[in-house]
């Protein structure tokens, strides 16, 4: 799930490992998607696939072209009368470890509840269309997807022979955080209620605001963390001044090839790439969630930039870089822009893990560009929003413009209301440490639709299983959420 502004992604979830000795250009997801569950400890059955005839354009009468999308139902917990409750796919494939784990389980054996797990189009193994081409593309929206969920609950209604007054609650984290709020307000009338976690309804071209929460999540190990990588990025843009300080950098990064400094977008990538090392980790700080880095914290690389006996910033900076790179089974940096357009611009089904189409999504309605234009300029200002927007017209096409990114993300927040959502029976849970909250409710705005901001928790922390570390303000938020939920399944 690595695309340039993939999640979140999250998300995408997630991380892409390779074992071929060279690191993809980008690995985290640039939006921040819902990582995988730990192993279940269970003696809970994983259900296998179903498969649901969806239509192609939802928005077209005429269009009958159809495609199969793949969904998982448990029905263990289920009594006659009880609630569905549907957990919402987003960038990335849907993994059927959360139909056995998780606090919606937790949730769901409470109330009694049926549960689905519908993947999103274009993700996973939804493939609608024949490849990734910018003309198949056109089907990948939010509200296709809105749309998705809507005609997949009408036909488990009829299918299941669910009474006609049942109440389904959609679930979701991250952009299905976004999805799961906004079928509650398109589609009152087939969803009762929602929980929303780490879900950014704002849609904005330029989301600075973000390396600015990573760099407060920095700062509750110490300042002098943050000193330390602010010095760092000072220290390397003096070294690109230099041939000697050019070898040093690609030396001491480990870099796949060496940095020329000519090249703009190959700095810009670098840089950022770095920057990604940070806000990976903080995005999904002790989230519990399973991978290969769940173990690698801020207090992880914090301890690395605080230990002068390592050497200077840049040797501890470098030292993270290196950290990571073993952590994922990389010997180098890949971090040329040309191989990344390369990457990226591949439409095959499963060439990018979903980077491609989330890629789309941010450059057709969502923006969500992580630059450096950040007012307190943490990692340097090498990266800045027009380097993203760049990248959509490299990608897909030179009609791929600003203007069109910018009539994008006006649209997507009149069509949903961004901060303004009205929609009723919807929970928002944020973490204070996860950098989404930015473009998130944070705030009660709506009495029937609170907001919970948990202190000292990431990306969308609240939906994994409970563990012993847990934080006080983690455990209370999960129980706020269970308490909402059976106060709104009473509810007509």
């Amino acid at each position: 799930m690595l695309a340039k502004h993939y999640c979140c992604w999250v998300f995408f979830f997630t991380l892409v490992l390779l074992c071929n000795g060279s690191v993809k250009i980008s690995r985290r997801d640039k939006h921040g998607m819902l990582g995988a569950p730990p192993l279940s400890t269970t003696n809970s059955q994983i259900p296998p696939d179903s498969w649901f005839t969806q239509l192609l354009n939802h928005f077209e009468p005429t269009d009958t072209r159809t495609w199969k999308q793949r969904y998982q139902v448990v029905t263990d917990h289920y009594e006659a009368g009880g609630p569905v409750f549907l957990l919402i796919g987003g960038e990335g494939e849907t993994n059927a470890l959360w139909m056995i784990q998780g606090a919606w389980v937790d949730y769901a054996k409470k109330y009694n509840a049926l549960l689905f797990q519908v993947e999103h189009r274009y993700y996973g193994k939804s493939h609608p269309t024949s490849d990734l081409s910018v003309e198949n593309l056109k089907y990948l929206s939010s509200e296709q997807a809105l749309a998705d969920l809507a005609y997949f609950i009408v036909a488990m209604n009829n299918e299941h022979n669910l009474p006609s007054n049942t109440k389904w609650v959609a679930f979701g984290g991250s952009y299905p955080g976004n999805l799961a709020a906004w079928i509650r307000f398109k589609y009152p009338h087939l969803i009762h209620a929602s929980m929303s976690a780490s879900g950014p309804v704002l849609a904005k071209v330029d989301f600075s605001e973000y390396m600015d929460v990573v760099k407060s999540s920095l700062a509750t190990h110490s300042t002098k963390c943050v000193k330390a990588v602010e010095s760092a990025n000072k220290h390397i843009n003096i070294l690109l001044k230099t041939p000697i300080g050019q070898d040093t950098i690609s030396s001491k990064f480990r870099l796949c090839s060496p940095i020329d400094i000519n090249n703009m977008n190959d700095v810009a990538n670098l840089l950022e790439a770095l920057a990604e090392n940070f806000a990976g980790v903080v995005q999904y700080n002790k989230d519990n969630r399973m991978s290969d880095t769940a173990h690698i914290t801020i207090d992880t690389l914090c301890d690395i930039m605080v230990n002068e006996s390592l050497g200077t910033p840049v040797i501890r900076y470098a030292a993270v870089n290196s950290l990571l790179l073993e952590t994922n089974y990389e010997s180098c940096l890949d971090y040329t822009y040309e191989n990344y357009l390369k990457e990226i611009k591949n439409t095959t089904w499963g060439a990018t893990k979903g980077a491609r189409q989330w890629t789309y999504q941010t450059c057709t309605e969502f923006g969500y560009f992580q630059s450096s234009e950040s007012k307190t300029a943490l990692f340097g200002e090498d990266f800045p929003v027009d380097f993203f927007i760049q990248q959509c017209a490299d990608i897909f096409g030179k009609s791929f413009t600003k203007d069109l990114l910018d009539r994008a993300v006006y649209r997507s927040n009149a069509m949903y209301g961004g901060l303004d959502l009205q929609a009723t029976r919807v929970v928002y849970v944020h973490g204070s440490i996860d950098p989404w909250h930015a473009l998130g409710i944070t705030k009660t705005r709506i009495p029937q639709s609170p907001a919970i901001y948990i202190n000292g928790t990431a990306h969308c922390a609240n939906m994994y299983p409970v563990a012993d570390n847990d934080l006080p303000a983690l455990t209370a938020a999960r129980q706020q959420i269970s308490a909402l939920i059976g106060k709104w399944l009473q509810e007509p």
